[in-house]
């Protein structure tokens, strides 16, 4: 059980992962989607989770009894989005869910980092999108500003000590192979052991033009051969397809 001092957080839940081996490496966790998102990607995949709203009574309630129902099963529990720190209540929530005794992992843009610098003491784990080179992010997400916050908070995660990984969507619509190889190498100038790459679905998208095919888009034996290049620069790298 939870401590009964902690209050009952406020949150707007999306949707419920019950188990995944995916979404917190060398774990098995379920991952809590939480409404609303303030960047407008392109490829987004789930748009129906980026306008925010207001959090019903029951629905932290709902999730708390799922997952005390999955103490000594699961080891961990993702918040995922939309984007999670848009919330505030989301560290009351993570130090409910360490109560129950589930390490807690964090899937985020990066892109507001008081909010993550809040929720570093709650954390064992952080998933930090990485939306494209510093030059083109605010670009991708559609917003100005987002790149300088973003930056902000991978600082803030080379200096926790928190195991983290960063990761990139890849679509062909905003960047290409050097554009990838470019930043792969900036991150890892700047300390990031772990980085994924993983290529956009475009089965649905916020935009239907990320939905077509991208005609100069490389092939996945071009995408491979530079992972492959990219492989000693960092201690963990993945190719997700």
């Amino acid at each position: 059980m939870t401590d009964p001092e902690l209050s009952r957080p406020q949150l707007p839940v999306a949707g419920l992962t019950p188990m995944t081996t995916l979404d917190y490496p060398d774990h098995l966790a379920s991952v809590i989607f939480l409404q609303g998102c303030p960047l407008r990607c392109g490829y987004c995949h789930n748009p129906q989770m980026l306008e925010p709203r207001r959090a019903k009574p029951d629905e932290w309630a709902k999730i708390e009894a799922f997952l005390e129902t999955r103490q000594g099963l699961l080891e961990g529990v993702v918040f995922s989005g939309g984007e999670p720190t848009l919330h505030a209540d989301l560290p009351l929530a993570a130090a409910r869910v360490r109560a129950l005794g589930f390490k807690v992992g964090l899937h985020t843009a990066g892109v507001y980092p008081r909010r993550l610098s809040a929720m570093l003491p709650h954390l064992d784990w952080v998933g930090l999108d990485v939306k494209g080179p510093a030059t083109q992010f605010d670009a991708i997400v559609g917003r100005l500003g987002m790149g300088a916050a973003h930056q902000e908070s991978l600082a803030q995660l080379l200096a926790s000590g928190i195991t983290f990984e960063c990761r990139t969507t890849v679509h062909w619509r905003d960047f290409d192979l050097e554009d990838l190889d470019g930043l792969a190498l900036d991150l890892a100038s700047q300390g990031v052991e772990h980085y994924a790459i993983q290529v956009a679905r475009t089965g649905q998208c916020l935009d239907e033009a990320y939905a077509r095919p991208v005609m100069r888009a490389p092939s996945t034996a071009d995408l491979q051969a530079l992972v492959e290049r990219l492989q000693p620069a960092f201690r963990r790298l993945e190719l997700r397809l």
